[in-house]
């Protein structure tokens, strides 16, 4: 069984809405929706460290806007959200209130770190 990391922003994925998204992460940070895009990205492109962290990850990783999620797995749920999925099934991993929580990119990649070896280490259990 072969696990990927999902990442869901709470953002659409059409051009409006990203320019949009941009303007308000700009000029209003402390009422921006998604925490995720905050700490990730810089203006319009993901942060070196961030994608540095990522591809470090053991794991495969891909990143969906909200109407992109909702496409794919027919499913509605509180975003900014972390997934693991496994044959066609989800779990979610990191909540939208664990991302808020996270003031630094620092915060969100130890996060990730702690989420991924604690989900490794129940599945590892289940299996023996």
């Amino acid at each position: 069984m072969k696990e990927e990391l999902l990442f869901v922003y709470n953002a659409n994925s059409d051009l409006f809405s990203t320019v949009t998204d941009f303007a308000h992460k700009s000029l209003s940070p402390r009422t921006y929706q998604c925490q995720l895009c905050a700490l990730t990205y810089a203006n319009f492109s993901i942060k070196k460290e961030w994608k540095s962290f990522i591809e470090s990850l053991s794991i495969k990783t891909f990143f969906l806007h909200k109407d992109e999620f909702e496409k794919q797995h027919k499913r509605q749920t509180t975003l900014p959200a972390v997934f693991v999925s496994a044959n066609g099934a989800i779990q979610k991993l990191i909540t939208k209130t664990e991302i808020e929580s996270c003031r630094s990119l620092e915060e969100l990649k130890n996060l990730v770190t702690v989420k991924l070896n604690e989900h490794v280490q129940h599945h590892h259990s289940n299996l023996q």
